[in-house]
């Protein structure tokens, strides 16, 4: 009886820390509702018009397949989970994650990079960059180990990835408030 009640004790809080960092995925449609605005940058205008909107797609052609047979892969590249890590959000998330307005189709989008939204994404938690953090938020001290967690040889497509020249093409700041 004591190992039961030992494991129980034991693992009873980590099951609870566990379960609450689960956050789940609502979709770069609703992050686009606030952050689709001058004052907000035109984030969401930012990303449609960049590569990493369209990552799902290139998944979707004949070269991708190519590339996918090539490298050893039974499977189309749009199914193939090392194709989908760098290329898609959201593919080995429990549904129960996945926000009704979350489609994975969107390629690389908000909460690829900035974490799953849903508890963090009121204005309240947002305004709040440690409470965020808490509900979510990923901030990265090297914003380069983020990037280069795809964008490196072990792609297939890689080139030299030249981290300031691609950030200008995809960079989605807040503007400071000049009031």
């Amino acid at each position: 009886m004591l190992p039961r009640f030992f494991i129980i004790i034991f693992f009873l809080p980590a099951f609870f820390i566990y379960s609450q960092t689960e956050h789940g995925f609502i979709g770069t449609s609703a992050c686009g509702m606030c952050h689709k605005t001058e004052k907000q940058g035109n984030q969401l205008s930012i990303w449609q018009g960049s590569k990493h909107a369209q990552a799902y797609t290139t998944l979707q052609t004949e070269k991708a397949d190519q590339i996918a047979k090539e490298k050893g892969f039974q499977t189309k590249a749009v199914e193939t989970p090392e194709c989908l890590k760098c290329h898609a959000s959201g593919y080995n998330v429990d549904a129960s994650l996945l926000g009704e307005k979350f489609k994975m189709e969107d390629g690389v989008q908000c909460e690829t990079c900035h974490g799953a939204g849903a508890d963090y994404k009121s204005k309240k938690v947002m305004e709040n960059k440690e409470e965020a953090v808490k509900n979510g938020l990923k901030v990265y001290e090297k914003m380069e180990d983020l990037c280069i967690s795809c964008h490196n040889a072990e792609s297939p497509t890689y080139v030299d990835f030249k981290l300031d020249e691609y950030w200008a093409k995809i960079k989605h700041t807040i503007p400071e408030n000049k009031n």
